[in-house]
C-alpha cells in the first residue's frame, strides 16, 4: 500500500477535538457543561442504525452517515441555530473537502460522498440519519430536563416537530413516555 496516510493521521487527531467541543445551544437552556459533539455523534449513529433497520433501510449506511455528520465542526465549532443567523457555519461539503485534502483518493472520495448524501437528504439512509440527529437532540433534552434544566423543553419540542420517519416519530413518543432511569428500574426488575 503506497498511499501516504499522513493526512489521515492528522485528521484522526483533528477528529479527537470533537470530544472537547461543546454543543453550544445547550448553554441557552442553562446547561453549564453540555455534551460534546463526539458524544452527540456517537448516540446519533446508534439511533440512526435503529431507525434505518426499522424503516427497511441499510442500518450500517445510516450509522456511517451519522458518524460523519458533524465532523466539520472541528473547523467551524458548533454553531447553534441563533449563531447561524449572524455567522453561518461553513458549507459542510467545502469543509470536508479541506479536511480530506491529501488523503488517499479512495478514502477522500468516500467521505465526500457521505457528507454530500447526508446534506442532500435524498437517500433513505440519509433521512434516517437526519432523524436520528433530531431524535438524539430530543433525547438529550429529556435528560437535561430531568436534571432540572426546565428550559430544555424548547429543544424537546422543536426536535420532536422536525422528525419525518414513522419510526422516528413513534420512538419519540416512547421516549417522551419514559424517564431517563426507567431502563435501570426495568433491568433491576423494579416497578416504575
Amino acid at each position: 500500500m503506497a498511499d501516504d496516510l499522513s493526512a489521515v493521521a492528522r485528521f484522526l487527531y483533528e477528529a479527537g477535538t470533537l470530544k472537547n467541543t461543546a454543543r453550544t445551544g445547550w448553554w441557552m437552556a442553562g446547561v453549564k457543561q453540555p455534551e460534546s459533539v463526539a458524544e452527540h455523534s456517537w448516540r446519533t449513529s446508534l439511533i440512526a442504525s435503529v431507525i434505518a433497520k426499522l424503516e427497511g433501510a441499510d442500518p450500517a449506511r445510516a450509522a456511517f452517515l451519522a458518524v460523519w455528520h458533524d465532523t466539520q465542526e472541528t473547523r467551524t465549532g458548533d454553531v447553534n441555530h441563533l449563531g447561524k443567523k449572524y455567522a453561518p457555519a461553513g458549507d459542510p461539503q467545502a469543509v470536508t473537502a479541506d479536511q480530506t485534502a491529501g488523503m488517499p483518493d479512495v478514502l477522500a472520495s468516500a467521505i465526500l460522498e457521505l457528507v454530500a448524501e447526508y446534506e442532500a437528504k435524498d437517500s433513505p439512509e440519509a433521512v434516517c440519519a437526519r432523524d436520528a440527529d433530531k431524535l438524539e437532540c430530543m433525547l438529550q433534552g429529556i435528560e437535561y430536563k430531568a436534571q432540572g434544566y426546565e428550559n430544555a423543553q424548547r429543544w424537546i419540542d422543536n426536535s420532536r416537530a422536525r422528525l419525518t420517519t414513522e419510526t422516528g416519530q413513534r420512538l419519540a413518543d416512547e421516549l417522551l413516555g419514559q424517564g431517563p432511569l426507567d431502563w435501570l428500574r426495568n433491568a433491576l426488575g423494579e416497578k416504575a
